[in-house]
């Protein structure tokens, strides 16, 4: 059982409920399991976590065809309920139920493959995750999808998004620029994802006061993180020391999301990476969760596909 609070953003509750609360009553009638409280622009609903979350895609579709066509008359929310059968659940017709956000200009984010699933039901029941497979699978975009989400549901404060800044075959000192412009390209992977999925100027509002934090992982130390869904990106790339640092920074009320590839190691070879090791010690401890992605997760073009295949055969 969960219970959660919808914060109603971008709709006012007159368009959504309809009049004299029409419209909600149409989406209680899908959901006879849930509690559903309606006050202004907060509704709160509790039940089965599956239904929850269910509703919540619900909700999020019928904003989003509101916000797209200007309207949300009680037969488009008939139809996006049911599709074209008068019978069924809430699911059934529903564009996108492994819908995480909705992005810019009526983009679409969910999960598309299985492992990609994995990975939002795991951090829905866990307060770690580490998400591991080779390029292309996703987990980066995932993860950064499920922070997105995490902030517009008011679940967390703010998002730190880390990278070690290690050289893949580049030198960092001979970029041009200050230390920002120097860490930036690090960092751009996860810029195009936010891009993907927050407006530009509130984007820009987000970084500017804090509330999306992107940094190398050595800016990490000493903090803790807390009230904050934080990633770690390209954790293979992160020593051993630098690991442990990063994870005992979580703060009582976190998120903490570590994604890496171990057959793509930029470290000197002297320099074990961490990610292994944290692997393995850890498996066992409950509220981590572990998915691996592989070559079936592979979203890019279909020759990354095959190029994963054919380096995972070696």
């Amino acid at each position: 059982m969960s219970e959660k609070k919808i914060i109603l953003e971008d709709i006012s509750p007159a368009n959504l409920y309809g009049v004299n609360d029409s419209k909600l009553e149409l989406i209680k009638d899908r959901f006879p399991k849930l509690k559903i409280v309606a006050r202004g622009e907060v509704l709160k609903v509790s039940g089965a976590d599956e239904d929850v979350n269910q509703f919540e895609m619900v909700i999020n579709i019928l904003i989003a065809y509101y916000n797209r066509f200007g309207n949300l008359t009680e037969n488009a929310v008939e139809q996006i309920l049911n599709g074209n059968s008068k019978k069924g659940n809430a699911s059934e017709g529903v564009e996108g139920v492994d819908l995480i956000v909705f992005g810019n200009s009526g983009l679409i984010v969910k999960a598309r493959t299985e492992n990609q699933r994995k990975m939002v039901d795991a951090i829905s029941k866990n307060d770690m995750l580490f998400a591991v497979g080779p390029a292309g699978t996703g987990k980066t975009y995932t993860a950064v999808a499920l922070a997105v989400r995490a902030l517009k549901n008011k679940e967390v404060k703010k998002i730190i998004l880390t990278r070690p800044a290690v050289e893949a075959g580049e030198n960092l000192g001979f970029l041009p620029g200050d230390l920002k412009e120097k860490l930036d390209p690090y960092m751009q992977p996860l810029y195009d994802a936010l891009g993907d999925m927050i407006a530009p100027e509130k984007l820009t509002y987000y970084i500017e006061n804090r509330v999306i934090q992107i940094a190398p992982l050595a800016f990490m130390r000493g903090r803790t993180l807390d009230n904050a869904f934080v990633i770690l990106d390209e954790a293979q790339n992160a020593t051993e020391g630098q690991l442990k640092m990063f994870l005992t920074r979580m703060g009582s009320s976190a998120k903490f999301v570590i994604t890496g590839d171990i057959t793509q190691i930029d470290l000197p070879k002297h320099q074990p990476s961490g990610l292994p090791q944290a692997m393995k010690l850890l498996k066992d401890i409950e509220g981590i969760a572990f998915v691996e992605l592989d070559g079936t997760d592979v979203i890019r073009h279909k020759l990354v596909k095959r190029i994963v295949e054919l380096y995972e055969s070696k």
